[in-house]
C-alpha cells in the first residue's frame, strides 16, 4: 500500500489556533487526556444564522482534524430554516434539532464520541467572542455555556421586558 493510499488518522487543533478570532472561527481545545472534566470542547462564532452558509466550513475544519463529522445537534429556533441533513464534502451529515437553546452545538463523531462547542452569536463584538471563546477552551473549564455568554457581555441576563407602544409600559404591567 502506497503511503498515498493509507488513511490519514484524525488529529487535534494545534493549541495556537485561538490567536486568530474573527466570525466564522472554529476554536477548539479537544480533550487529550482519558478524563473529560470541562463542559464544553471548544467554541464556534458563525457570521450568520445561515446553518446552510455556515455549518460547511465548521464540518470541514472539524473532519480535517477529528475524522468524519456524522451528525450535529442544534437548537431550532437559533436557525434558519434548519434541514435534517447536509451533504458537506460528499458526506451526509444528519442534523439534528432540539430545543436546548441556542448556546452550544453537539458534534457526533463514530457512534459515540460527542463533542460540545459553545455558539458564540454572530452580533458579537470581537472582544467579547475572543473572551467567551477563550474561556470555553480553558482547561478544566465547568461553567455552562449560558454563563459564559452572560459573563462576556453576549448574551443578557435576562431579557428586556418589552415596551406596549400603545401604554409605554412593559407589556403585562397594569
Amino acid at each position: 500500500m502506497a503511503d498515498s493510499d493509507t488513511p490519514r488518522a484524525p488529529q487535534l487543533l494545534p493549541d495556537a489556533v485561538h490567536q486568530a478570532v474573527r466570525p466564522g472561527t472554529a476554536l477548539l481545545r479537544l480533550v487529550t487526556t482519558h478524563t473529560r472534566e470541562q463542559v464544553l470542547d471548544g467554541a464556534w462564532w458563525p457570521r450568520s444564522r445561515d446553518i446552510g452558509a455556515e455549518l460547511p466550513g465548521l464540518v470541514a475544519a472539524l473532519t480535517e482534524h477529528l475524522g468524519p463529522v456524522l451528525r450535529i445537534g442544534l437548537d431550532a429556533a437559533a436557525w434558519e430554516e434548519l434541514p435534517t441533513r447536509l451533504v458537506i464534502d460528499d458526506r451526509v451529515v444528519h442534523i439534528d434539532s432540539f430545543p436546548v437553546g441556542d448556546d452550544t452545538v453537539l458534534i457526533t463523531r463514530g457512534d459515540q464520541d460527542h463533542f460540545s462547542l459553545l455558539v458564540v452569536p454572530p452580533h458579537a463584538t470581537p472582544e467579547a467572542a475572543r473572551a467567551a471563546m477563550t474561556r470555553a477552551v480553558q482547561a478544566g473549564n465547568v461553567t455552562q455555556a449560558e454563563q459564559i455568554l452572560i459573563d462576556t457581555g453576549t448574551r443578557r441576563a435576562h431579557p428586556i421586558p418589552a415596551e406596549d407602544p400603545r401604554t409605554g409600559r412593559e407589556r403585562g404591567e397594569r
